[in-house]
């Protein structure tokens, strides 16, 4: 049984995106629906938040120093910690209330990919962004509801991610060089009713771990899709798995507390906090956002 560790009792709403930063070894995370960033240092147990106007789905690390932002209605700037974001090319969404960035990467050319949510699942509009070095939006692919799980692997050969209600992962050639995807496959079919795909990151040895939201757990998967390991976690609502700590083997979990009841809360009361555990194989580092004029 792999040992769970409480890192931080967060009691998020919707916990996400945790970032290790190497250079100043701490954790930042978001809570999309109180619309923050945090910065936890897990040296002194220390957590640091800044608010926004709106809700911040996912950052990048830059690679000048700062965060890009990808927010409600595009990306934005943010400079330095307690700064002020600036929004950041065109607001894509800005006439679209029912859309908001969501779950994103960045690859080893420092390109961004984004996807977005329908948050009433009102249509499946929902798509999959790049944000390029140029500062330039390229939509990639549409016809989602909740647009999740992207990650690369570490030779820039695949690119993974899920539209979560499908309850499937998909995987796509990657031509680093050029940013092209290409060869969508079924990477993984969870069956309905066991937990949703959510957040995802590839480890070292090109294994993908999924977070299982409604499904307490997290789950580690070979080249071939095979699920060889399985973390179960105190709360039903794990959202994203990320690694970090200085040697990348220390795995961190974000949860959610949103939409469970008061009995549900009962059972889970360390719903939205932050967990972690060991693995054997390291992540990956973070890449950072790089704009090039």
């Amino acid at each position: 049984m792999q040992e769970v560790k409480l890192v931080f009792e967060a009691a998020a709403l919707l916990g996400e995106c945790p970032r290790w930063h190497a250079g100043e070894a701490k954790l930042y995370w978001v809570d999309i629906e109180r619309c923050e960033l945090h910065r936890f240092d897990p040296a002194n147990g220390i957590n640091e938040t800044m608010r926004f106007d709106g809700p911040v789905g996912c950052f990048a690390f830059m690679a000048d120093g700062g965060f890009m932002l990808a927010m409600k209605n595009g990306f934005a700037r943010l400079d330095s910690w307690g700064g002020t974001p600036e929004p950041y090319g065109a607001q894509i969404f800005e006439d679209k209330p029912d859309i908001r960035f969501n779950d994103g990467r960045t690859d080893e050319r420092g390109r961004f990919w984004v996807g977005s949510v329908n948050m009433a699942k009102s249509a499946q509009d929902a798509a999959l962004y790049c944000l390029h070095n140029d500062g330039t939006v390229q939509m990639v692919e549409g016809g989602m509801l909740t647009c999740n799980g992207a990650a690369f692997d570490a030779q820039g050969q695949y690119f993974f991610h899920t539209d979560t209600p499908s309850h499937m992962l998909r995987r796509y050639d990657y031509e680093l060089e050029s940013g092209q995807l290409q060869g969508c496959k079924m990477f993984h079919q969870f069956p309905l009713g066991e937990g949703r795909p959510d957040g995802g990151s590839v480890d070292a040895q090109g294994y993908y771990w999924s977070a299982l939201f409604d499904g307490g757990r997290v789950v580690r998967l070979s080249s071939t899709g095979e699920i060889v390991q399985t973390v179960e976690l105190p709360v039903s609502r794990p959202t994203m798995i990320a690694f970090g700590g200085e040697d990348l083997r220390t795995a961190y979990v974000t949860t959610a507390r949103k939409g469970l009841d008061d009995e549900a809360l009962r059972r889970e009361p360390l719903a939205g906090a932050v967990f972690s555990f060991q693995v054997e194989v390291p992540g990956l580092v973070e890449q950072p956002y790089i704009y090039a004029s």
